[in-house]
């Protein structure tokens, strides 16, 4: 009895200490400023093709001529994709349909993009796309920016 008392406290402690990591990753990433919740579609196929992966739900921070995209539900102190402002053309925007309305949050606006050759898309509030659409127009003299 002592011993499952004993293994049943240290997996609760785990569990809190667990998620006091996930909580203080989150805190982290958001101190620096520039950030907005930003779920991510990478490699996504064309219009009217079926396949490509699914969405990724995740934090986009600002940092200089980068946009850095790490996933929620992640320890990784790193960001899973950087997107240098230089290298992203923007495609086009439309609103969620079918599956992805569940997939999404609530006023998500996605945003098609290729970024050195790779189809991706973006999905973020209105607020977050206003933002980010005037962070690409924003480029330093002589540098190309693409935006539809």
């Amino acid at each position: 009895m002592a011993l499952a008392l004993t293994v049943c406290g240290i997996v609760v402690a785990l569990v809190v200490i667990g998620l006091f990591v996930f909580g203080l990753r989150r805190r982290l990433i958001q101190r620096s400023g520039g950030t907005f919740d930003c779920s991510l579609r990478w490699d996504a196929p064309k219009e009217g093709d079926a396949g490509g992966k699914g969405w990724s739900y995740g934090v986009a921070r600002y940092n200089g001529d980068r946009v850095e995209w790490y996933r929620v539900f992640s320890y990784s102190p790193r960001p899973r994709r950087v997107l240098e402002r230089s290298a992203i053309e923007v495609a086009g925007r439309r609103v969620p349909d079918g599956e992805e309305e569940l997939a999404l949050l609530s006023d998500a606006v996605v945003l098609a993009c290729v970024h050195r050759g790779t189809r991706l898309e973006l999905a973020m509030s209105d607020d977050a796309l206003t933002g980010f659409l005037a962070w690409l127009e924003a480029a330093p003299p002589g540098q190309r920016v693409n935006v539809a």
